[in-house]
């Protein structure tokens, strides 16, 4: 039963963090954070590549639970939910405004030890959150689609730098790796791929290997030094943190700016008050879900 339990926690866990890696200006890391596994998350990537064989076999256990809900968000959502995002991007942007602003509260209070009386840390609020406002900026002026049909040695490259730098970005809670994938112009051409692969284009596997290449180097080189950070620097690190999930909010509300056929950013006209209630009730939800589970 204890095993069961376990699988659905990490289960849901995956899936939850597998939407919101999907949608540009979300952060799954943040999704982690919220439902509180993030450091066992980043415990366990690490100790992956790193530690002794006890800690590998436990590591690859729960990655694997967690690894299944993830699958399964992600082919959800690119064979139903990237439409929906395309066709109602101001309802899902109030949604996922609501679930950022009612996640905040949960986090402070998750970490209140390790936040209050340290407040000189706020400077590394600031530079979390102008990092990712700097970043969302950057999505604006060079977000343009790079052709990777085209299978040279110069396109492997670019797609692997790319994929290691999205999948750091994907960890940490507050910046989107899907932003960093449209910053880099192959947020669509992964996608479509990723889609031409779930409908057995096989022809597509070389440059998702290269993709998914990029994404174990990623994972390797910058969990190490976030778990360090967490470990060593927990305090300086949570409010940078904090600082890029208040900015991430400036993300959505440009989210519409970076479809395929750019629309105009969400609005007081185009918000969506209701979506955003439904994005709370959500997060308090999944609070109440973490709650019910981890008491059993």
């Amino acid at each position: 039963m204890k095993k069961i339990k376990e699988f659905i926690i990490s289960f849901i866990n995956g899936f939850c963090m597998s939407l919101a890696d999907s949608v540009p200006g979300v952060s799954g890391g943040t999704v982690a954070f919220i439902l509180g596994f993030y450091d066992k998350f980043i415990t366990s990537l690490d100790d992956l590549f790193r530690g002794n064989l006890k800690q590998k076999k436990e590591s690859f256990r729960y990655l694997l639970k967690i690894g299944v809900g993830w699958i399964c968000g992600l082919i959800l959502a690119v064979l139903f939910l990237s439409s929906l995002f395309d066709k109602h991007i101001y309802e899902m942007s109030s949604l996922f405004i609501g679930f950022i602003i009612l996640a905040i509260p949960i986090v402070i209070r998750d970490e209140k030890d390790s936040l209050r009386g340290k407040y000189h840390n706020i400077i590394f609020a600031i530079l979390g959150a102008s990092l990712v406002i700097l970043i969302t900026y950057l999505n604006r002026v060079t977000g343009n689609a790079f052709n990777i049909d085209n299978f040279n040695i110069g396109t492997v490259i670019y797609v692997f730098l790319a994929a290691m730098t999205a999948i750091s970005a994907m960890i940490l809670p507050g910046i989107s790796g899907s932003t960093l994938l449209l910053i880099f112009g192959i947020y669509i051409p992964i996608i479509t791929k990723v889609k031409a692969f779930l409908t057995f284009d096989f022809s597509v596997v070389p440059i998702l290997f290269v993709f998914g290449l990029g994404i174990i180097f990623g994972v390797i080189f910058f969990t190490k030094l976030l778990r360090k950070c967490l470990e060593k620097k927990r305090s300086a690190t949570l409010y940078a943190i904090l600082g890029m999930m208040i900015a991430s909010i400036y993300s959505i509300v440009m989210g519409p700016t970076t479809l395929d056929i750019p629309r105009q950013f969400l609005t007081f006209d185009t918000f969506s008050i209701m979506w955003f209630i439904i994005g709370g009730i959500i997060i308090l939800g999944l609070e109440g879900l973490k709650n019910l589970l981890n008491n059993k």
